[in-house]
C-alpha cells in the first residue's frame, strides 16, 4: 500500500513538473512572440535551430518557414561585406559559447538594415549548458543616429578650420599696422604706446583662441600630430612662464617657480607641452584674486615620473565640480575683480595635450576659496648618450630673437586676395628695406614673377580659382624659379595642411597673423 502511494505520489509530482514545464513554456512562447528582437533557440550538440521567433519575418522580411529547410537562410542576407566576419565567428559560437556581433541586413527590396546579434549558453538543472540562446535586435535608428553625429562632427570641424581661415585674415593687416605705426614712430606719447600695445595684445589674444578651438578640433579626431623628442623639462617650464609671465604680471599676482637642480627629461612635443604648463598657469592666474599668490614646482620622482604641480590661493574649485572641471567648455566661476571671459578650452586642452604624452593632469581643491593644486605628471626616460635637449622655441623663433633685424635687402612677392593684407605687408617690408610688389590672384601672380623673378613669394593658400599650392606647384615646375624661398601665409594651420605645403613646394608655413620677426628671419637667410 504504501509503495503504491509513493509511485501515485511521484505521478502526480511529474505530472506537475510537466504541467509547470508547459506553461513556463507558454510564458517564454508568449514573451518571445511579442517582442521586436528575434529569438533563437539552438540546441548545442547537435547544433540544431529549435526556434526562432515571429520578429524574424519583419526584420529580415522573410519567412522564418524557410529556416526549416535551410537554417543558414539568414546568413545569405548578410552584406557581402560583412558576411566571412559573420559566419567565421558565429561557427565559433558553439565552441567559444560567445558571440557578439554587428552587421547589415540586405532586405528584398535592396534596402539596408543594422542589426546587433548576441549569444549565451542555457543551463539545464544541472548547471550544465545544453542549448545556446541568441537574440537579434535592429539598430538602425541608432546607427542612424550615430551617422548623423559623426557627419555632425565633420561638418563642426570643417566650419572651424574655415571660421579660423576667415578669423585670421583680418588679423594679419591689424599687426602689421600695428608695427608699421612703432616701425615710423619708435618714440611715442604714453597713450599712443598703450593703445598700440592694448592692440597688439588683443591680436595675440584672438590668435590663440582660433588656435585653442583648432586643437581640439584636431585631438578630438586624433588628427594632432607630435613632434615627440627628448627635452629637459625645465627648458619647457621656461618657455611656459615666459608665455604666461605677462599675464600674471598684468593680475599683480606674486609668483614662484621651482626648477629642478638638474636636467630631468621626458619624451614629448616641446610646443605642445609647454602649451599644457602655460594653459595651468593662465588658469591659475585668471582664478585667483588680484593680488594672489601662485607657485609651480618641479618635482621628480624616483628617476620614473615627474610632477609639474601648479598651486595658487584662488577662488577654489566646489567639491561636486572637481569631477567635470577638464570637460570642454566648462567654466568656475570668475574671480571676484575679474569679468567671465575666454572658451571654457585651456584645461581641457592642456589634459588632452599631456594624455597624448603618457601623463595625466588632475586637480585638488578644498572647496570654495581655499584656492586650488593641478598636478601634470609625465613619465620621465634617460636619454641617449649624447644626446641633447629638444629647444623650448622653433628655430624661426630663435634666429627671429637672436639679434637685430636684417637689413639685407630681398624683391618680395606678396599674394593675397585680401587688399588690406598685401598693402599693410608691403608697407611694413618697405620700412624695413625691402622691394615689394603685390598681386591678389594666381594668374596676376605668375606675371609679376615672371617679370620680376622676386627672391621670396609670400603666398597665401585660400586664393580664388587657381589656389596658393597650385601656384606653388607651377613656380616649382620652372626652373626659373628654382632659387626662389616660397612661403606660405595662410589660415590654415594643421599638421596636414603643414605637410600638403612642403609637398607642394613651399619652404616654410606661417600661419595668420605671421608675425614679422618670422617674416624677415626667412628673409635673412
Amino acid at each position: 500500500m504504501e509503495r503504491l502511494a509513493a509511485g501515485v505520489n511521484g505521478l502526480l509530482r511529474l505530472r506537475r513538473a510537466k504541467a509547470e514545464l508547459r506553461e513556463s513554456e507558454e510564458r517564454f512562447r508568449q514573451m518571445a512572440e511579442n517582442i521586436n528582437d528575434v529569438f533563437w533557440i539552438f540546441s548545442l550538440a547537435e547544433r540544431e535551430m529549435l526556434y526562432v521567433s515571429p520578429a524574424y519575418d519583419a526584420l529580415w522580411c522573410a519567412p522564418r518557414a524557410d529556416l526549416a529547410s535551410m537554417p543558414e537562410a539568414w546568413l545569405e542576407s548578410v552584406h557581402a561585406e560583412d558576411r566571412d566576419r559573420v559566419e567565421e565567428h558565429f561557427n565559433l559560437l558553439f565552441k567559444n559559447r560567445h558571440y557578439e556581433e554587428e552587421y547589415r541586413v540586405v532586405l528584398p527590396d535592396g534596402d539596408t538594415r543594422w542589426v546587433r546579434d548576441r549569444a549565451f549558453p542555457v543551463k539545464n538543472n544541472d548547471d550544465t549548458v545544453y542549448r545556446i540562446a541568441r537574440i537579434t535586435s535592429d539598430i538602425s535608428a541608432s546607427k542612424h543616429a550615430e551617422k548623423l553625429l559623426q557627419d555632425a562632427d565633420t561638418h563642426k570641424n570643417e566650419f572651424l578650420a574655415t571660421l579660423a581661415h576667415e578669423l585670421r585674415g583680418p588679423l594679419g593687416p591689424i599687426r602689421n599696422a600695428v608695427e608699421m605705426i612703432q616701425k615710423s614712430s619708435p618714440i611715442e606719447n604714453d597713450e599712443n604706446g598703450y593703445a598700440r600695445n592694448v592692440i597688439s595684445r588683443q591680436v595675440d589674444h584672438m590668435a590663440r583662441l582660433v588656435d585653442d578651438l583648432l586643437d581640439i578640433a584636431r585631438i578630438s579626431q586624433g588628427k594632432i600630430a607630435l613632434q615627440q623628442e627628448p627635452v629637459d623639462l625645465n627648458a619647457l617650464i621656461r618657455a611656459a612662464v615666459e608665455t604666461s609671465l605677462p599675464y600674471i604680471a598684468k593680475r599683480e599676482h606674486g609668483f614662484d617657480v621651482r626648477y629642478s637642480d638638474r636636467p630631468i627629461f621626458i619624451t614629448g612635443d616641446a610646443v605642445r607641452l609647454s602649451q599644457a604648463i602655460s594653459n595651468l598657469l593662465n588658469n591659475a592666474a585668471k582664478y585667483t584674486p588680484k593680488g594672489g599668490n601662485i607657485s609651480l614646482s618641479l618635482i621628480p620622482h624616483a628617476d620614473t615620473r615627474v610632477e609639474v604641480i601648479v598651486e595658487d590661493n584662488g577662488i577654489g574649485i566646489p567639491k561636486d565640480r572637481l569631477d567635470t572641471i577638464f570637460n570642454l567648455f566648462a567654466q568656475g566661476d570668475a574671480a571676484p575683480d575679474l569679468a567671465q571671459d575666454g572658451l571654457g578650452i585651456g584645461l581641457s586642452l592642456a589634459k588632452r595635450l599631456v594624455e597624448l604624452h603618457g601623463g595625466n593632469v588632475s586637480v585638488e581643491s578644498a572647496g570654495r576659496g581655499m584656492g586650488s593644486r593641478f598636478i601634470l605628471a609625465l613619465p620621465i626616460v634617460q636619454p641617449v648618450e649624447g644626446t641633447a635637449a629638444a629647444p623650448a622655441q622653433d628655430t624661426l623663433e630663435q634666429q627671429a630673437a637672436g639679434g637685430e633685424r636684417t637689413s639685407i635687402a630681398c624683391s618680395v612677392l606678396i599674394v593675397d586676395d585680401n587688399a588690406d593684407a598685401t598693402e599693410t605687408m608691403a608697407m611694413l617690408l618697405n620700412a624695413y628695406g625691402h622691394s615689394t610688389f603685390t598681386a591678389h590672384d594666381a594668374e596676376a601672380a605668375l606675371v609679376l614673377a615672371h617679370r620680376r623673378l622676386p627672391d621670396v613669394i609670400l603666398l597665401d593658400i585660400g586664393l580664388p580659382g587657381t589656389n596658393g599650392f597650385e601656384l606653388a606647384r607651377l613656380l616649382r615646375s620652372d626652373r626659373k624659379f628654382a632659387g626662389v624661398t616660397l612661403v606660405a601665409v595662410t589660415g590654415y594651420g594643421s599638421a596636414n595642411d603643414r605637410e600638403k605645403a612642403l609637398a607642394a613646394g613651399f619652404d616654410h608655413h606661417l600661419v595668420k597673423p605671421a608675425d614679422i620677426d618670422q617674416i624677415l628671419a626667412i628673409l635673412a637667410i
